[in-house]
């Protein structure tokens, strides 16, 4: 899946759940969903129209006879410990907020092998008005700091109405961010497996390819064996009840964007008694193979492409066409901008002397597509690139979507992303040959990315641990209502996503935005803006099926 970042997403990444997204622009969500790979190989990863149709695979269609089934209302005895705890606040170093660290069981099936250390932080409510208990915020990926999302937006810039009733509350998912983070790969070596050839043209590339990916989960593998089998969606979910119950909520009360809705969907699956107001932005299917989430996201990030192609030949600094050309045209062209650089990357003066091969550029073009005021910032880094050969444009983009620093450290989003994504769902292919054969249906999703997102559905097929979970539906029946928020020309959470979460649980609301970019939440429509925080603030729900633009 794939994620991408936005200041307002506090160094979040836009959407992963199965795929990995891309960059630093706008106001918005974070990272959203899931694919594994390494440069587009990590842009798979973090990814997430839909298809334009096409039957089900096998797997998507008996998701339809799995249900996640609810816990017991009962706390286990051996869970009674961390249902007890208490939260012992102190200031973490950002004004405004408080930091805690609780403890999780390590193996919820085995409480006695160890714990895990969640890091949570939080903002009070300001007031006037009463309080309405914890807001809890995710911004997706999986990979991105609920904790950075809450610091560096959330509890800044949501509404002042509801900051004002509600505690902003965050907690790095295990494995995440402060949450003793999953490690793979160093910064030298995290370079190298971004620049890496995600469209081999011949059998040596491809055998590059397979070892970058056999490298990376090598070496997750080794830094984080005690982590990698305990970060699945299910597990984290269960810590924010523990979470929840530390703070004293007797209803968990939630906002999550991307990967995020994922989560909090399944929190309601598990707890629905304990599910107070949800709103899920970007919602994910859970009914879904990895192959076809894949697939999806892959036509997802098309139908954002066109978008931006019409815009973009209507501007005066469009080095992809004139106007009145026509999107597919503008497509042809940068693909073929895109296999030059395959063939002679060209210059960035980067400080690490990393040049703009056609990985990093496609990264970087993904990374744009997330939020439709990032636009005017791809169209000057292509017309850099393409006119001048100068890449340090593209590859701003790039890094902000992996989350690379100027000193060249890596976040440990992509290690995290691919550590839940392949342990959620079985690999989408389990050989270069599968790969091979599924390029042309990808390709016919997306011309321009098809191929590069095709291949980055490999990289779970090396991991080192094998998968816990598999396609279902959730219903969270007894739960009361659930807002979930499509957007129609979303690239990372394909609007159908929306639809097909909202018809499986049974007391959801589907809440449309007709527009661009990743997410709707507070993007720039006082409609959206205003059904969700009437639900939140009121508890009034939308009436399932409105839209806005």
């Amino acid at each position: 899946m794939h994620i991408r970042r936005n200041p307002r997403h506090a160094g979040r990444k836009l959407p992963l759940r199965r795929a990995q997204a891309p960059a630093q622009t706008s106001a918005r969500a974070t990272r959203t969903t899931r694919t594994t790979g390494g440069a587009l190989l990590a842009v798979a990863a973090l990814l997430v129209s839909a298809c334009s149709s096409g039957a089900s695979t096998s797997s998507d269609a008996s998701a339809a006879d799995v249900a996640l089934g609810a816990l017991p209302r009962s706390t286990p005895a051996a869970l009674s410990p961390y249902y007890g705890q208490k939260a012992r606040w102190h200031s973490c170093g950002v004004p405004g907020f408080e930091c805690t660290t609780l403890k999780a069981p390590l193996d919820y099936d085995k409480p006695a092998d160890g714990d895990v250390r969640l890091a949570v932080a939080r903002k009070k409510a300001t007031g006037p008005g009463e309080r309405l208990g914890s807001l809890f915020v995710n911004p997706g990926g999986p990979g991105g700091s609920a904790v950075g999302y809450v610091q560096a937006y959330a509890g800044i810039g949501y509404p002042a109405e509801v900051r004002a009733r509600y505690d902003m509350v965050a907690v790095d998912p295990r494995g995440v961010g402060r949450s003793e983070p999953v490690e793979c790969l160093d910064g030298q070596d995290m370079d190298t497996y971004t620049q890496t050839d995600s469209t081999p043209d011949d059998a040596r590339e491809i055998a590059q390819l397979v070892d970058a990916y056999k490298k990376f989960a090598e070496e997750c593998g080794a830094h984080s064996t005690r982590l990698l089998r305990h970060v699945s969606t299910v597990e984290t979910a269960r810590d924010m009840d523990i979470v929840r119950a530390a703070l004293g909520d007797a209803k968990l009360n939630y906002v999550g964007a991307s990967y995020g809705t994922f989560l909090g969907a399944t929190y309601a699956g598990l707890f629905p008694g304990r599910a107070g107001r949800l709103v899920l932005d970007g919602a994910m299917d859970p009914s879904l193979s990895a192959r076809r989430v894949n697939l999806d996201q892959t036509a997802g990030f098309e139908t954002a492409f066109q978008s931006f192609a019409k815009d973009c030949v209507q501007q005066p600094d469009c080095s992809l066409g004139a106007k009145g050309t026509p999107s597919a045209e503008v497509g042809r062209k940068l693909k073929a901008f895109f296999d030059k650089l395959d063939a002679h990357p060209i210059p960035t003066g980067d400080a690490d002397g990393r040049t703009l091969g056609e990985s990093l550029a496609t990264t970087g073009v993904i990374a744009a597509m997330y939020d439709e005021s990032s636009w005017a910032q791809l169209r000057e880094a292509l017309s850099s690139a393409m006119k001048e050969r100068d890449g340090a444009g593209l590859l701003v983009l790039a890094d902000s979507y992996y989350e690379r620093d100027a000193d060249g450290r890596y976040s440990n989003l992509m290690p995290a992303n691919a550590a839940v994504n392949c342990l959620d769902l079985q690999p989408a292919y389990a050989s270069p040959e599968e790969v091979e054969k599924a390029v042309p249906t990808f390709e016919k999703a997306s011309p321009v990315f098809g191929a590069g997102l095709a291949w980055a559905s490999l990289s779970c097929a090396y991991w080192p641990v094998g998968p816990t979970g598999e396609p279902h539906r959730i219903e969270a029946r007894g739960a009361g209502p659930i807002v979930v928020v499509g957007t129609t020309r979303d690239p990372a959470t394909p609007y159908r996503w929306a639809r097909a979460l909202a018809a499986q649980l049974t007391s959801a609301r589907l809440l449309t935005y007709e527009g661009d970019g990743h997410t709707a939440y507070g993007r720039g429509s006082a409609c959206i803006d205003s059904a969700i925080n009437a639900y939140l603030l009121r508890g009034t729900p939308p009436v399932d099926g409105k839209r806005c633009s």
